[in-house]
């Protein structure tokens, strides 16, 4: 099982100092501040009364397992945006603020007053971090961006799945997921450059088209040179082969990548046939992409003849490069998760203790830590007024 890591509240990460205000909901936003608070940033989530975000919404068997994940060490401040005391609640954290992250439609915040220009005239290092589905700009800016539609349009759907299949969207919210990552990096580089001082708050005008686009490699380029988009070839690759998940006699699988020519020309002796190498359809990567099906058969039927562990126990004796294809059941108890300690169970008030991948990357000098749990709705609201110098509400109201 992975190891209990215990809460360490005065833990203090790389980000230690820098305060982000969130007023994201979903996925791609809470990524960014995820990563940012893990590093140590005090990131203080925006959220309204009586509901909060949105993701404390994914619940599975009635736990929000997606809010306990992705809000871990966050604080969490309730406000109602559009009343007068919320909104100066608001507008003093904005005051302290190095960091604001957003993802309304485009021109909301303009509308309540509340758009750049004004939170730079009152905090002029600011950095404005703003999320839409198609950016700020452009003819497609007030269009709804969900990231179904993205993962859609991005042409990363078109090329995922197999050829006599439809294209495949993916089974997680990765649109938001890879563009949160982009938002991450993007705000690191824009607070080094105010901690320089060369350069005043600015907008990072982030969509999550353009992250998802970025993933499929230099695809523009090769419908440029031939004319036609890369098709869909399954766990196949139109570039380099064999690779190729793989059925063992176990019903388990193996994941086998040859991209190499020294790695195929392996591969093939290891499976004792050594004569594919000098084999016309197969001595070269160019002859085993066109190939491919006919030398996958070959591979596929030795494979199938072993169990998953006989398979990896003889490829991995002759240095090939072979892996198992797990779930995230598997992984709870691999050897590899367990030891490395990627996976660790966090101390829960539902389930006692919760798995959760661990803080990415490690720091050798400034270590980041878990410092709290995620939040209840408006958990930290009067903790962060008494830090701002503004009276309890619960005083208020006894007056």
């Amino acid at each position: 099982m992975p190891d209990t890591v215990p809460l360490s509240p005065d833990r203090r990460g790389p980000l230690d100092g820098v305060r982000v205000v969130d007023l994201s909901r979903l996925v791609a936003g809470n990524m960014t501040t995820h990563v940012l608070a893990d590093y140590g940033a005090d990131v203080i989530k925006i959220e309204r009364p009586g509901k909060g975000d949105d993701l404390r919404s994914w619940r599975v068997e009635g736990v929000e397992i997606f809010w306990k994940v992705y809000a871990r060490n966050k604080r969490s401040v309730a406000l109602d945006i559009h009343d007068p005391e919320g909104r100066e609640l608001l507008l003093r954290l904005v005051d302290t603020a190095q960091v604001l992250v957003e993802n309304f439609v485009p021109g909301t915040l303009e509308r309540w007053g509340l758009g750049p220009e004004a939170l730079l005239e009152r905090n002029p290092a600011l950095i404005i971090l703003r999320i839409s589905g198609w950016g700020q700009s452009g003819p497609w800016r007030l269009r709804p961006g969900f990231g179904t539609l993205v993962e859609a349009m991005s042409g990363w759907a078109f090329m995922n799945g197999h050829a006599d299949k439809p294209p495949t969207l993916p089974p997680l919210a990765m649109a938001d997921m890879v563009a949160g990552l982009y938002g991450t990096a993007a705000v690191l580089a824009a607070l080094r450059a105010v901690e320089q001082g060369g350069a005043r708050g600015q907008v990072l005008d982030l969509s999550l088209f353009e992250p998802i686009h970025s993933l499929i490699g230099a695809e523009a380029a090769q419908v440029r040179l031939t004319g036609a988009p890369t098709p869909r070839a399954g766990n196949q690759s139109s570039h380099t082969a064999p690779r190729n998940v793989y059925e063992c006699s176990d019903g388990a699988y193996v994941a086998m990548s040859g991209s190499m020519q020294s790695m195929a020309e392996r591969i093939f002796d290891t499976i004792g046939q050594p004569e594919l190498k000098t084999d016309p359809r197969f001595v070269d990567n160019a002859a085993r992409v066109a190939n491919r099906d006919a030398l996958d058969a070959i591979i596929g039927a030795f494979i199938a003849g072993r169990s998953q562990e006989e398979n990896l126990a003889l490829f991995e004796a002759a240095g090939v490069t072979v892996g198992p294809v797990c779930s995230v059941a598997d992984l709870l108890e691999h050897p590899f998760v367990v030891g490395r300690q990627a996976i660790v169970e966090i101390p829960d008030d539902d389930l006692g203790t919760m798995p959760m991948h661990n803080i990415i990357p490690r720091f050798s000098g400034t270590p980041a830590g878990f410092r709290r749990v995620a939040p209840e709705l408006g958990e930290h609201t009067e903790e962060v007024r008494n830090e701002l110098g503004m009276p309890s509400r619960k005083t208020e109201e006894v007056s």
